[in-house]
């Protein structure tokens, strides 16, 4: 028997109707491509998002939604400082912090207040 292989999303809560702005910020700030989403999920509302190395980042759609302030996903990308530039340029905060060993990372946040954390490794 095999172990976990792989991660294939990460799903974030977003509110009902949510899905333009998500759009604007997972595309159009991020690069990340909207996928379709099963038929019989798509009635759900919510969007479907895919990167490089095919990694997932679903949003559904909770009714009494509250962003995950401690919970996140961790989103290794290249030139840690074209994100942090990016980001801010579009108006997201982006804060930096040493206290992960080996990597160095920021946290921002999507248009709901959602916890996101930028890594790249050192060296």
């Amino acid at each position: 028997m095999e172990g976990v292989v792989m991660l294939h999303h990460v799903q974030l809560a977003c509110p009902p109707g949510s899905e333009p702005v998500l759009r604007a910020f997972y595309e159009g700030v991020l690069g990340l491509v909207e996928i379709p989403k099963p038929p019989a999920l798509a009635s759900r509302g919510g969007c479907w998002f895919r990167g490089h190395n095919g990694v997932e980042l679903h949003l559904g759609v909770e009714a009494d939604f509250r962003p995950a302030r401690k919970a996140h996903p961790g989103i290794m990308v290249h030139d840690l400082d074209h994100w942090a530039h990016r980001l801010g340029e579009a108006g997201y905060p982006v804060v930096f912090d040493d206290d992960f060993p080996g990597m160095r990372r920021f946290y921002s946040e999507d248009p709901h207040g959602n916890r996101l954390e930028f890594l790249e490794p050192v060296g």
